[in-house]
Order: structure tokens, then sequence, then C-alpha cells
């Protein structure tokens, strides 16, 4: 049962579920396949959060949003973090709303941080310390930096994407490494222009080619996380990105194998994931998952380097060697970990 104060909170906090409409966000619908792929997310956030604005307790959050179909299940679990860390940074209430989240909701742990970062980009600058209280892993907070540079890219996408807008102020989420700080945005950045492009491998790297040479890697492994996270893209299609971004092949795989560990610690294995792990690492998704476990650091600096850049470094030393099959190959493999 929703306490009238959870359904104010649902009423006052919620965003637009119309922003979600790429007619709305002014990006193109190249066919239905991938525009329902592009916006079921968005929908499916804004879901997510209303649940985990109302909800009393975190428990009750994660069990209602576990009933979602397993395709959507990530995204809800994403915009229930951005509610979390809402409700962390208010005023009234408790502040552990988040790390209460994460303990119910250990499954989708990659993705409520990433809504974390979501909350930075619509909460006031004197709220963030507060609402990054249960962001407590010093390696994954990196995460919600990448929430937040998918968000602004996402909805103001002129100046992000088309201008190339670097925040010169952007939230601050661990005192060290603040050089680091824009690479992780940009891995954010990267993800949206999944979106942006309409899942179009060709226009995608087309607009990832007009930005500097030294922000492409990470923009490049944003892209092949969503491209493989969200799907909307063929086989065939998803090859033509991993040829004509050849140069990137590496950042690209590792962003793949970050969404097949996120899609198989929660259980949410889909198909257009199978197949897009196939093609941009060569690798089925138990393996890449396993890799991603294996390599994952636990100290937040090594050699003078963020642990989650150490961690995405080794994965790309270990997983993304030789040539990968042909895409088309075995794109039913693992997916007995798939949920209809």
């Amino acid at each position: 049962m929703v306490s009238a104060l959870g359904g104010l909170r649902r009423k006052i906090l919620t965003p637009d579920a119309r922003q979600a409409s790429l007619q709305v966000r002014g990006f193109p619908a190249r066919n239905p396949h991938a525009a329902a792929c592009l916006e079921k997310p968005g929908a499916t956030f804004i879901e997510g959060f209303g649940v985990g604005a109302e909800r009393a307790t975190a428990a009750e959050t994660s069990a209602l949003l576990s009933e979602i179909e397993s395709d959507r299940r990530g995204f809800a679990f994403e915009g229930a973090g951005m509610a979390m860390a809402i409700r962390d940074a208010l005023p009234i209430g408790h502040r552990h709303h988040v790390a209460d989240f994460i303990t119910a909701a250990g499954e989708h742990l990659y993705m409520i941080y990433v809504g974390v970062g979501w909350a930075l980009a619509r909460l006031p600058r004197a709220l963030h310390r507060a609402a990054l209280t249960g962001a407590t892993d010093p390696v994954l907070v990196w995460l919600a930096l990448d929430g937040y540079g998918f968000h602004q890219a996402y909805f103001h996408t002129d100046r992000y994407v088309n201008q190339q807008y670097v925040d010169p102020t952007p939230p601050v989420v661990s005192a060290r490494h603040p050089n680091y700080v824009p690479h992780a945005i940009d891995q954010g950045i990267g993800r949206a222009m999944w979106f942006v492009a309409g899942a179009d491998p060709v226009t995608a790297c087309r607009m990832i080619g007009e930005f500097p040479a030294d922000r492409r890697p990470d923009l490049f492994a944003g892209l092949g996380l969503a491209a493989t996270y969200a799907g909307g893209a063929t086989a065939g299609e998803l090859a033509t990105l991993r040829e004509q971004a050849a140069a990137y092949r590496e950042d690209i795989g590792q962003g793949a194998t970050f969404a097949a560990e996120a899609r198989a610690r929660a259980h949410i294995v889909q198909p257009n994931t199978v197949t897009a792990v196939r093609v941009f690492t060569g690798r089925p998704v138990d393996d890449a998952s396993k890799i991603a476990i294996e390599t994952r650091p636990a100290e937040p600096t090594i050699g003078g380097l963020a642990g989650y850049e150490v961690w995405r470094q080794r994965i790309r030393q270990r997983c993304l060697t030789g040539e990968p099959p042909d895409p088309t190959a075995s794109a039913t493999e693992t997916t007995a970990k798939a949920e209809s």
C-alpha cells in the first residue's frame, strides 16, 4: 500500500514520461525495432523512478521491480537508484535509501550506481554529498559520473554532443584522481550517443569521429556498452560498427564486457546481449562476465591510476586479443541465463 507521503513524492519528483520519447528528444527512429529498443529504457527508467520515490522501503521497491519483464528490468532499477539518491539528499527522512537498495537488489549494483549519477545531474551541488552517502564503493563510484554524463548528453544534446562541451565544474564523487573525472563522464556521453544516433552505427561513428582524438576511446567504450545492453542493431550492423571503429575495437569490447557482466549478474541476459558480446569481443557472455569479475580491483588507486580505470585496462588486456569470429555465429549461446 502506498502512503499519502509516498504518493506525493512520486507526483512531485518523477520526471515527465514524455521526455523518453525519441520525437521529443529529437533523436532519429530509423526503424521500429531500433525505436522500441531506445524508447523502452527511458520509459522503464521513469517507471522505476516512480516506484522508488513512492514506496516505503528499498526492499519493497526491489520486490516490485523484480516483477518487470527481464528485458526492461535493469533500466527500472537504474531509475529507482536515482530516486533513492534523491531521497537520501532530501532533508526529510533517513540517508540510507541507496545503501538499503544495494542490499536488497545487489544483483543490479552497477545500474544503481549509474542511477545515483542521474540524481547528481538534477540536484543542487549542495545536496550532492548527501546523495552519494550510499555510494561507498571506491571503485564503482565512478559509475555515478558515467550516469551523470549520460544524463547531460541525453537531455542537453546540442551542448554536450554537438558542441562537445566539457563541464568545468562537474560533480565530485571522489577526492582521488580529479584528472579522471572527464574520462568517466565521457563514457556516459558515449552511452548516450547510441541513443542520439538512433542506434545507427554509421551515424554514431561519424559523431564520435568529430570529437578530439583523446576523447574517442572513452566515448567508444560507452557506445559499445549501450549497443550491447540496450540493443537496437542487427549482428551485421554491429559488425559494421566494429569495422568502422577498428582503431577503438578494444574500447568497444571493454564496454561490451561491462554490459555482459551487468546483465549476467542480474540474470537478464537477452539475445541481443549474446550477439553484441560475440561481435565485439569474440566471446560468449559467460566468459566476458567472468573476466569482468576476475579483473575487478578492490583498491581505489593502483599504480597511481584510478582502480576503475585499471579495471578497464585489465579487461582490454584479458579478453580482447585476436580477431572476432563471424558475427552471425552462435547467436543463441549462453541464453540459459536469459529469462523470458
